[in-house]
């Protein structure tokens, strides 16, 4: 039998949040940058990588572990 690892599943849970509120407030800020192309290609690319993590978290904690 398996249990689920909530605090894994929490985490990954905030984790994504915190991807989408960073990138949502970089999307404001990228007006006043030099290149604002540049700039949004880094944060979409940081912000994907973060919530493919969490994405993982979150599979990985539903599973759960094995109780003997």
């Amino acid at each position: 039998m398996r249990k689920t690892n909530w605090r894994v599943v929490i985490t990954g849970v905030v984790m994504i949040l915190f991807a989408a509120g960073f990138f949502l407030f970089m999307i404001g800020m990228a007006p006043k940058s030099t290149d604002p192309r540049k700039m949004l290609e880094t944060v979409g690319e940081v912000s994907g990588v973060v919530a493919g993590i969490a994405v993982t978290m979150i599979v990985v904690g539903l599973i759960g572990r094995k109780v003997t």
